[in-house]
């Protein structure tokens, strides 16, 4: 993949943070395995001391915040553990669920291959959900996790029966426009390929507290790929 200039992705930068649109297909980190690009490499290119105060997964594009300075990552790292920093993320999901703040605490374990797991021995997990938007098969939800467990919304979908759109780890199956379409002509010898080719799920919002006090307001816009999946739901429904 090109990599995008870093510049490019901010959506919000002050004396002490900076926050992103991140795109997908990059990671945030270093991953376990290879020397893949990723965002906190991008960021140190133009900021010394820079570090990721949380991060999304690979597929998952949307707002995310990184701290400038030692005492800015504390700040908001204490916010996290406190659980005070609120996040609000969208996902196209399987099914039509009529959800209004429906609350899911399911326990979750990682696993040890990168996974995780509903468990009943698992650390505590909380999410709220509501549906924003029901189209033929399909639903635009609205989740904010309380809690921050790896792969936390994406297991709780899959537990309501509404695994998101192309996660197929957990429960989703991929879209296909022919399922939508009557009079989907593909060229001989072409297979179809998925519509969006990563799970649906974007960070849309992230509210927190400044070192002055002040609070920090942050809208990701969505990126190509999950905008037009949205608008075709629409058109089709």
């Amino acid at each position: 993949m090109k990599l995008p200039n870093f510049a490019d992705l901010i959506l919000f930068e002050n004396d002490d943070y900076v926050v992103v649109n991140k795109p997908p297909f990059l990671a945030t980190l270093d991953e376990r395995v290879g020397g893949a690009p990723n965002l906190l490499r991008l960021a140190r290119q133009s900021y010394d001391d820079i570090q990721a105060a949380h991060r999304l997964d690979r597929d998952t594009s949307g707002a995310l915040a990184f701290a400038k300075t030692p005492a800015a990552y504390r700040h908001l790292a204490m916010q996290f553990e406190d659980r005070l920093v609120k996040k609000q993320y969208h996902a196209v999901v399987w099914g039509t669920p009529q959800l209004d703040h429906h609350v899911v605490q399911r326990n979750i374990e990682n696993t040890s291959r990168g996974k995780a797991r509903l468990a009943y021995k698992g650390k505590p997990a909380e999410t709220h959900f509501t549906t924003l938007e029901t189209f033929a098969r399909h639903a635009l939800m609205l989740c904010e996790p309380i809690t921050g467990r790896m792969h936390q919304i994406r297991l709780h979908l899959m537990f309501l029966e509404s695994p998101i759109v192309g996660d197929v780890t957990y429960g989703g199956e991929d879209f296909y426009l022919s399922s939508l379409k009557k009079k989907f002509n593909m060229k001989e010898g072409e297979a179809e390929q998925p519509f969006i080719k990563r799970f649906a799920l974007h960070a849309m919002r992230l509210q927190f507290q400044g070192l002055s006090g002040e609070d920090i307001v942050v809208e990701a816009p969505y990126p190509k790929d999950f905008r037009v999946l949205v608008d075709t739901l629409r058109q089709y429904q």
